[in-house]
């Protein structure tokens, strides 16, 4: 089967090859055959070494598609079934599940750094991006990674219900839990912001400020419901007329940098709640002092996939999609083939575009 594969963190060009095979499906395990897997920045971020991976690793997170086998022991779907990808698969048992903290699982997650599930040049093991490798026709993980949603929803629209939806979405909802009549401020403009933006909207907030360097992405996000759109250095200004000059009730970060981790603050009235909800790298130190800590009152929330479970999430995001509350055909810039990959890539990296989703054959 076809797919794309890093070989070294910093390569110029994946390598998109058609020998790849996959390992036996277990008893727990599900075979799914990509039908649409997005290109988002976390992938750029796995490329560039800021997400650590074993390496080789075919990247892909963010997808949907159609149960092609099931192992003895599993329930939950079967062949022919419609699903979305979680990339956090949930053990259940595990510390964090057992509090009701399924998105910071990380069970599966350390099992994909040693459990090499593709094949490729014969007998040569290869890496699934967080244990699942979506840029790859084919992939099997465990029962819990394959979450069976409406058929009804197009393949593309549950693609990204597999990430950007529900990282953005569910930080506004599940994390920050906006209240009606609030004022928001969104830093970052990407496929995650824009769903940010979404969930703020869906929430009630009055007055919703997108923040983006670049203006082009400003429409955009006006249309999925952003009220006003400036970028970062209009940020002073636009709290004056906005807030009085107070600040905003809520900021989120959406960037995964340290500086839009800072603009969120800034944006932020002293009580408020400041979301960080991009992934940044580790030596990346946001410049906080002890004392604006304390005095200024913010709350400093993180939002790892929106803080999801998303056994009840996908379904619910669907059921939103379906009646028209979610806008998803906007966000995608985009449809191309598995072959087009690395342009794909250089278009994410120079900021041309927002969400490009590859359809499978």
């Amino acid at each position: 089967m076809r797919g794309a594969l890093l070989h070294a963190v910093g390569d110029d060009k994946l390598d998109i090859r058609d020998d790849f095979t996959l390992a036996p499906v277990g008893p727990t395990d599900v075979r799914v055959k990509i039908k649409a897997t997005g290109v988002c920045h976390s992938d750029l971020s796995v490329l560039s070494g800021v997400l650590p991976m074993p390496l080789p690793v075919i990247p892909g997170h963010e997808g949907a598609g159609e149960v092609v086998e099931v192992g003895d022991h599993v329930t939950s779907v079967q062949p022919g079934d419609h699903v979305i990808i979680n990339w956090t698969p949930a053990c259940g048992d595990c510390p964090n599940c057992v509090v009701g903290q399924p998105h910071l699982c990380m069970t599966f997650v350390m099992k994909s750094f040693v459990e090499a599930r593709f094949r490729y040049g014969g007998d040569t093991p290869a890496f699934g991006m967080a244990g699942c490798g979506t840029w790859a026709e084919e992939i099997v993980v465990p029962w819990q990674g394959a979450i069976k949603v409406d058929p009804d929803v197009p393949y593309e629209a549950a693609a990204l219900i597999g990430c950007g939806i529900t990282t953005g979405v569910g930080a506004v909802l599940n994390t920050a839990k906006v209240r009606p009549g609030s004022t928001v401020a969104v830093v970052g403009c990407g496929g995650v912001g824009l769903s940010v933006i979404q969930g703020a909207r869906l929430s009630g907030a009055t007055t919703i400020l997108a923040i983006d360097p670049l203006e082009s992405k400003h429409e955009l996000a006006k249309k999925v419901g952003a009220t006003h759109a400036i970028t970062p250095d209009q940020l002073m200004d636009a709290t004056a007329s906005l807030t009085g000059g107070q600040g905003f009730d809520y900021g989120f970060e959406v960037v995964g940098k340290s500086a839009a981790i800072m603009t969120a603050w800034q944006a932020t009235r002293r009580g408020g709640d400041v979301v960080v909800v991009g992934a940044g790298a580790m030596d990346d130190t946001v410049p906080l002092t002890a004392f604006n800590l304390l005095f200024e009152g913010k709350n400093i929330l993180s939002s790892l996939y929106g803080g999801s479970d998303v056994r009840r999430d996908f379904p619910f995001f669907a059921g939103l999609y379906k009646a028209g509350k979610l806008d998803l055909e906007s966000m995608i810039s985009s449809r191309i083939k598995l072959s087009d990959l690395n342009d794909a890539v250089a278009s994410l990296k120079n900021g041309e575009v927002l969400r490009q989703i590859v359809v499978m054959d």
